[in-house]
């Protein structure tokens, strides 16, 4: 079992990990930058380390001084969390020849993954369906418009690198495809250090289903089901749920199981999750697979009962995943919303600043995941979440009329937040239906303003 584990992350992420590091016994060392130096994170390990300022390729990002750190401070693992390094191939290969675990996949399978053209490849292979588009990375703009024509309009560029919504334009008409080819190429070049992209059909407003996978070394895999992310800004997720009420038993059957074999075939080894696009004919398209632990992970651990955390962390190990998939069932329903410093009514922009009072929701079946305090600074260098709240019921309205009681609880003063947009959400009609998509935020919230809100 793992001795000591440096977190290489901040925030509720490095949170979550140390509160699982000391059910299993685990001393915990963080590193933090100069702007998280009175963070709940550093208060919170056995022990904390400055790695640099406040800018995350300073710290955060620096590989080389974060696998010096955990050597130093004795370390026989490492965490990355979700962002910053956790899907970076190239680090988890440095944790490992520094003779230490890296809590995640096998970096060869990371690269693969992270790999979007290669990825779609596994998965026809898998037999996992994909969007119709290009098998490589685009040589040119002719052949961009070679494939736009021979695939039909609209078509989405994406970074063959990329993730979390970089690196992409929609493309609607021809005339448009030029621009919109070097512009994503030259997100992609400032974001991942590579502009290659690549072309597929754009799939209009579909559902955004993900599949929760476990496997360990020794071959076991088994899904902990699917979560909707539909809602979302900027293709950011803000609101997520389990089970999604939209799939058949049909569909839902056949999209676990594809999914487990899926993350067979390659011989997946860790906590992942696999994502999808659902049309509005029922059809579901493999989008790409995320080889770390997901923001989102506590809804599936509400409907679940598993530590998703805990398991990732046994795993890396060498433990046998002892979990079978019969033994695995959903639990009722539950609900995230993601209350951000932001400024909904002037496009989502960040708030930063400090928060002068916070008060969290409680109750039965209420979960709130933070490192944010009163006076803690919401610093405008890092992502804008302040917290997760997360419930759970016994259906889908349960939980919506849960979290609106929740929502009402919450108090964050000192910067702008998305509490009141999450919580007018909750009580429109596409919403409680669970008919809205992932183009419905915007539409909503322009909806919202011309009944004289967030102007």
């Amino acid at each position: 079992m793992i001795r000591r584990l440096l977190i290489a992350n901040r925030g509720e992420i490095a949170v979550r990990i140390i509160r699982a590091c000391k059910e299993l016994g685990i001393e915990t060392v963080v590193v933090y930058s100069t702007a998280d130096k009175e963070s709940l994170a550093v208060q919170l390990a056995d022990q904390a380390v400055c790695i640099g300022p406040a800018p995350a390729k300073d710290s955060y990002l620096n590989m080389g001084l974060i696998v010096q750190t955990a050597c130093s401070t004795g370390c026989d693992a490492v965490h990355p969390g979700y962002g910053f390094l956790s899907e970076n191939a190239k680090f988890a290969r440095l944790v490992q020849e520094c003779d230490m675990t890296f809590v995640g996949p096998n970096p060869k399978l990371i690269q693969m993954m992270g790999d979007k053209t290669q990825a779609r490849k596994l998965m026809k292979e898998a037999g996992v369906p994909v969007v119709e588009g290009c098998e490589d990375a685009l040589k040119s703009v002719e052949d961009a418009k070679n494939m736009a024509e021979s695939i039909g309009y609209p078509v989405i560029i994406k970074a063959r690198l990329g993730g979390g919504g970089r690196g992409m334009r929609i493309v609607y008409k021809a005339e448009d495809l030029e621009n919109a080819y070097t512009e994503a190429r030259q997100e992609a070049k400032v974001c991942f250090e590579n502009d290659e992209v690549y072309i597929e059909r754009y799939v209009e407003n579909p559902k955004h289903i993900e599949v929760q996978i476990l496997g360990d070394h020794y071959g076991h895999v088994v899904h902990l089901f699917e979560r909707d992310c539909s809602f979302q800004r900027k293709n950011q997720k803000i609101i997520e749920e389990a089970p999604c009420t939209a799939l058949t038993r049909d569909n839902r059957e056949k999209l676990l199981s594809q999914a487990v074999n899926a993350a067979r075939s390659i011989g997946y080894d860790s906590a992942g999750t696999m994502e999808f696009l659902m049309d509005k004919q029922g059809n579901f398209y493999f989008m790409e697979m995320n080889t770390r632990i997901q923001v989102e992970h506590p809804v599936t651990e509400a409907i679940t009962g598993v530590d998703l955390i805990k398991w990732q962390i046994k795993i890396a190990s060498g433990q046998h995943l002892t979990l079978k998939q019969e033994d695995i069932q959903c639990h009722g329903h539950a609900m995230e919303c993601r209350i951000n410093a932001e400024d909904v009514a002037h496009d989502f922009a960040p708030s930063p600043g400090p928060v002068t009072f916070m008060h969290v929701p409680g109750g039965y079946g209420v979960r709130v995941d933070t490192a944010v305090y009163n006076g803690s600074i919401i610093s405008p260098y890092y992502d804008s979440m302040i917290m997760k709240l997360i419930v759970s019921a016994g259906n889908r309205l349960e939980c919506i009329k849960k979290m609106r009681a929740s929502l009402e609880e919450t108090i964050v003063s000192g910067v702008k937040t998305n509490i009141e947009f999450n919580y007018l959400t909750l009580y429109q009609k596409e919403f409680i239906e669970g008919s809205h998509d992932i183009g419905y935020a915007p539409i909503l919230l322009k909806r919202l303003k011309e009944n004289g809100q967030f102007i």
